[in-house]
């Protein structure tokens, strides 16, 4: 068997679709420390959270939004690993 080294080939760089992988989002209060509880894909369930915060307390206004994406790497279109692109989440790849 010959094993050959791959001096160039190209990769795309996306958001990763897969269930398990779904963006979350949490805002934090920043005149108290509250936050809210993460929400996996739902961002109004945060923003509701924040309106309703500041509903019961009018002077607590700014908050920190954190957003969570995770990527995933594909092979691009001519590179050689495209074909078996079924196993890209093994180890041993």
């Amino acid at each position: 068997m010959t094993r050959s080294i791959l001096r160039a080939a190209e990769w795309t760089l996306g958001v990763d679709i897969d269930e398990e992988a779904a963006q979350s989002m949490s805002a934090v209060c920043l005149t108290c420390g509250r936050q809210s509880a993460a929400s996996a894909g739902d961002r109004l369930a945060v923003e509701v959270w924040a309106l309703k915060h500041t509903g019961l307390h009018p002077g607590h206004r700014r908050y920190k939004a954190t957003a969570e994406t995770h990527w995933r790497v594909t092979p691009a279109e001519g590179n050689p690993y495209r074909e078996s692109d079924d196993r890209h989440d093994r180890a041993d790849e």
